[in-house]
């Protein structure tokens, strides 16, 4: 049950944000500033790459993991970007009885594919820098003679071993706020019970995307312009303005987002794959923020693959129950909530009822500003139903499957034409709509 009365306390907010995740968001845009400025410091400025690697491989977990995602999306077709996931794991013992039991990524393992070699690339992050798979997998790319660059905290196991391997050491900027975060008697939404799991923090994805897209702009992997990663910090931090606690639900599009997901099983749809790649992030985000299912797909093999859905129960626009009947003790009903994610870069329509270049009447068209002094936009904006802009076969597709079967579709659109930056603009507001949602969700 969502308790839409706290979305407007702020107060309550902060009391209910045990684990500081809306201040870790805000601090996102300085976070890629910092990881920018030690990278340079750490030689990136320096490096002179005799041409491309014929692939880029980075090996990590949660958020790392899910910036090699982001990169292989950027980087499109013109290079070979292959995320490596764990794929394995082992149990690490404790030092003595007495201590808790050791985090359950510790003993995670990775493997290098078969046909990896001298000419790839291997980047490894990690936010915790004690995985010994990932010490591992670094010594086993240095016997392959393999390029490495390691994103890791100073000091850490992983650190020390990227000076052994002759890797390129790349610092990991941890979160501002360092100080321990209160629990409550569950602790901090149940979490406590499972020790070896803990939360991760929402904002490292930009900690470890930061350094990952600085070195592929190096290398001429990611066609980035010069100031784009400058501009994303801007974009993370006029994000956080928009989004900010203290800023009404109906002004705040994070909230007004959460709101709409609330009581929904979301299906969350993106044409493109920087919009893909933000779905994917919003499904994770649900999930670990706000403990609620959802389905990511890329149209159109989502429109096949998630047929079923609107066939269903859930996707039902009419209780085929007896309609008289007494619901009072009854909880309300789940139902399929579309959210469609887009990059668009069409000029917006002037004329009567036009909210500037964003989408009119949009959530969060406040006017906050842009990046590299682009005219303001609010940021993503909710696309209207009658809005006659040109659409994909796919997206109109879509739109017929959700009114055939009476669900709600509410379309998200970014009109930033540089895809880093339509990206860092999905994912910071859907960042947001998961905290608010699970905060809401959980008083």
């Amino acid at each position: 049950m969502l308790d839409d009365t706290l979305l407007d306390d702020p107060a309550a907010l902060r009391r209910a944000d045990h684990d500081r995740a809306l201040l870790a968001l805000a601090g996102s845009g300085a976070r890629v500033r910092t990881a920018l400025r030690l990278a340079e410091a750490a030689g990136l400025d320096r490096l002179r790459p005799d041409g491309r690697p014929r692939a880029v491989l980075v090996a990590g977990h949660g958020s790392a993991l899910t910036a090699g995602e982001m990169l292989a999306a950027l980087a499109g077709t013109a290079s070979l970007v292959v995320p490596l996931p764990p794929t394995d794991a082992a149990p690490v013992p404790r030092a003595d009885r007495a201590t808790a039991p050791a985090v359950f990524t510790a003993g995670l393992a990775w493997q290098l594919p078969g046909w990896a070699g001298p000419l790839d690339l291997l980047v490894i992050s990690s936010a915790a820098g004690g995985e010994r798979g990932l010490v591992a997998l670094a010594e086993q790319a240095y016997a392959r003679g393999c390029a490495i660059v390691v994103t890791a905290p100073e000091g850490s196991p992983l650190a020390e071993a990227a000076l052994q391997v002759r890797a390129l050491p790349l610092p990991f900027v941890p979160s501002a706020d360092t100080s321990d975060a209160p629990a409550d008697d569950d602790g901090e939404r149940g979490r406590g019970a499972e020790p070896d799991l803990p939360a991760e923090d929402p904002a490292a994805l930009w900690a470890h995307l930061a350094p990952l897209l600085a070195l592929t702009q190096k290398l001429g992997v990611t066609p980035l312009p010069y100031d784009a990663l400058a501009a994303a910090a801007d974009l993370l931090d006029a994000t956080a303005v928009r989004c900010r606690p203290d800023a009404a639900a109906y002004t705040n599009p994070a909230k007004s987002l959460a709101a709409r997901l609330a009581g929904t099983v979301p299906l969350l749809w993106a044409e493109g794959p920087v919009a893909g790649a933000a779905a994917g992030r919003f499904a994770a985000q649900l999930a670990e923020r706000a403990g609620r299912p959802a389905l990511a797909g890329l149209l159109p093999q989502a429109l096949t693959a998630h047929r079923g859905m609107f066939t269903g129960q859930l996707g039902a626009g009419a209780d085929p129950d007896d309609f008289f009947r007494d619901r009072v003790e009854e909880p309300d009903p789940l139902h399929l909530q579309v959210l469609l994610l887009r990059q668009t870069a069409e000029e917006a329509p002037a004329g009567p009822g036009s909210a500037g270049p964003g989408f009119g009447g949009a959530p969060g068209a406040s006017g906050a500003s842009g990046a590299s002094g682009e005219e303001e936009d609010g940021g993503p904006a909710e696309v209207p139903a009658d809005d006659a802009r040109p659409r994909s076969f796919g997206v109109t597709r879509a739109h017929r499957l959700a009114a055939a079967h009476d669900v709600r579709l509410t379309e998200y659109a970014s009109r930033r034409p540089e895809p880093l930056h339509a990206l860092v603009e999905l994912v910071a507001l859907t960042d947001f709509a998961a905290v608010y949602l699970g905060l809401a969700a959980q008083s």
